[in-house]
């Protein structure tokens, strides 16, 4: 089985922050109240301030009166998707096969649009209900796991490409590893051997 990462590897940015962006532009008297919650939680978060749980919990009341005050949000999902599908990187768009499957801690909601217009059946991504605004699972660093496990059990994971370091803990369990930069493709794990310094990355 072959498992991708999502943000900043198929897809050249952040996919979270495109959409928030995405909503900001378009109905800004809505959003514009919540670009300071949003901001001061990142930078808390990049900060080691505030761990990845406390700043969905931090956000989590931002995104339920999100959800309350915008209708038919599948709609828009699609039309955030019209304008930046453009942003999958084309190699990855070539390379993907419809038993991959993406693994990010993303909205799956929000990436499912994406998955089923590159021919992917299967993602799992971090599980925001848009119907109730409620966060009901963060799919991130050793969480990832334990959401992939939930949906695949103990099955091998022939091939893991990512751009993060803070997917170690998916590394150590692929018996391939591929690490993303840009364009650039790198190969850093071969059948359970590193090939790079395990330890720096």
């Amino acid at each position: 089985m072959r498992v991708f990462d999502f943000d900043n590897t198929i897809y050249d940015g952040e996919s979270s922050v495109d959409f928030f962006k995405y909503f900001l532009v378009r109905y800004p008297h809505k959003v514009i109240k919540y670009v300071p919650t949003f901001i001061r939680g990142v930078v808390r978060y990049k900060l080691g301030k505030l761990s990845i749980d406390d700043l969905f919990s931090e956000c989590s009341k931002m995104f339920r009166e999100c959800c309350e005050a915008f209708d038919n949000i599948p709609e828009k999902i699609e039309r955030f998707w019209d304008r930046h599908e453009k942003d999958v990187k084309p190699a990855f768009r070539d390379m993907l096969l419809p038993d991959d499957v993406i693994l990010s801690a993303s909205p799956e909601v929000v990436l499912k649009e994406i998955c089923k217009r590159m021919g992917v059946k299967n993602v799992i991504g971090s599980d925001l209900g848009i119907e109730t605004g409620e966060v009901r699972s963060i799919c991130y660093r050793d969480n990832k796991i334990k959401c992939f496990r939930a949906v695949y059990g103990d099955i091998q994971i022939d091939e893991f490409y990512t751009d993060s370091e803070m997917d170690k803990p998916f590394m150590e369990i692929s018996d391939n590893v591929f690490f993303v930069k840009g364009d650039k493709i790198t190969k850093i794990k071969e059948n359970g051997v590193w090939l790079v310094d395990a330890d720096k990355i």
